[in-house]
């Protein structure tokens, strides 16, 4: 098939729906597929060659992130050349809840159009004032994923459309399975390492959290390091450090791998906004035994077919509780030793291996359904 992608939020500063958007195109790819992906990007971004940029893009604020994305005729000019050229089978948007490039190409399909819903949201106001804008072209989708149930509710919520399809985010689990603990991230018996890693100037990711635990921690393990790893300023760290924290810093892929595997206990502290929680997979694919807030997202993420719980989960917000689930698996190896294996267990069910398949028969979904109901605007697949 010939697959256009497009992606609503800039480039320049990857998130978790830009990572999954170059990750799904090189898993298609993998697969024989033709790939083309649309996104914002500053002239200066270096780029695969099978993407094509459309423009610097602005800042907005939004779900207690900031969203970089491209409007205006200038970018609609954009979309309508690349869906021409393009000629394509299928084309997968992102987020077409977000007033960017994918809303555009909704509303300029040309053929078979598939979306994926990224967002969890319980009140988005920006939602709620761009529904009449967004629904009908919602409603003509030939087909629509959610990455979770989460995400599922979200766009029943706000936009009162049910998906299609609820489809994971996909990871490459296989480097983290496999990924080398490296010496200086691992802890002992009597100085156990507990990690955190992300956009810790998101307020939203948990930071505060677990450096609150800190104190808490080590009235039982005195030496316990908490590390702290990810894209954040000079304050943050600052901030950490006064903690009682080791700043990390940023990582690049495979040192991520590395630093998940390392540590004796992961955490994700997050506060909200999650439809997913794919630091949770690559953590436990890692095999790194994960402490997390009990976000419905995180618990769609941790819990099997079976019930079976792959990560240890605390109350959202609660420090004091956070600290009680990490004493408990560093007071346990072995208890520690069997939530990680569970994990594991767990998280390679997210491997792109499985997830390629079920997206590209979503997309083989909608040829059907286009062929069906337009069947003169449909070209042989």
């Amino acid at each position: 098939m010939k697959i256009g992608i497009v992606c609503p939020y800039s480039l320049d500063r990857p998130g978790g729906v830009q990572l999954h958007v170059m990750d799904l195109a090189e898993a298609l790819q993998e697969r024989g597929h033709t790939v083309s992906v649309l996104a914002p990007a500053a002239p200066e971004t270096e780029v695969p060659d099978y993407v094509t940029t459309a423009g610097r893009s602005i800042p907005v604020r939004y779900n207690g992130s900031v969203a970089r994305i491209k409007f205006g005729m200038f970018a609609a000019a954009r979309v309508r050349r690349w869906l021409k050229r393009g000629d394509f089978d299928v084309v997968h948007l992102h987020e077409p809840g977000t007033l960017s490039l994918s809303v555009i190409a909704m509303w300029a399909r040309l053929g078979p159009t598939v979306a994926t819903f990224h967002t969890s949201n319980e009140h988005s106001r920006i939602m709620r004032n761009a529904k009449p804008f967004i629904k009908p072209g919602y409603e003509e989708l030939d087909a629509r994923i959610a990455v979770s149930p989460s995400a599922d509710r979200t766009i029943k919520r706000h936009l009162r459309v049910a998906a299609t399809h609820i489809i994971p985010n996909g990871v490459d689990t296989d480097e983290y399975v496999q990924a080398k603990p490296k010496r200086e991230w691992q802890g002992t018996a009597e100085a156990p390492t507990i990690g955190i890693l992300g956009r810790m100037d998101e307020t939203r990711k948990g930071l505060d959290e677990y450096l609150a635990a800190i104190p808490f921690v080590r009235k039982s393990h005195p030496n316990a390091r908490f590390l702290v790893a990810g894209r954040f300023s000079d304050r943050i760290a600052a901030k950490a450090a006064r903690a009682g924290a080791e700043v990390v810093g940023e990582l690049d892929e495979g040192m991520k791998a590395r630093y998940m595997s390392s540590v004796d206990v992961y955490c994700a502290p997050n506060l909200g906004g999650e439809s997913f929680g794919i630091v949770l997979v690559e953590a436990m694919a890692a095999g790194a035994a994960v402490v997390a807030s009990d976000l419905v997202a995180f618990r769609d993420v941790a819990t099997d077919s079976d019930g079976e719980v792959g990560a240890a989960l605390h109350t959202v917000g609660d420090s004091v509780e956070l600290a009680a689930r990490v004493n408990v698996l560093l007071n346990d190896p072995k208890a520690r030793a069997e939530l990680a294996a569970r994990g594991q267990r767990r998280a390679v069910t997210f491997d792109w291996k499985q997830v390629a398949p079920r997206v590209e028969e979503t997309y083989r979904d909608a040829i059907r359904m286009e062929a069906e109901f337009h069947p003169h605007d449909t070209k042989d697949s």
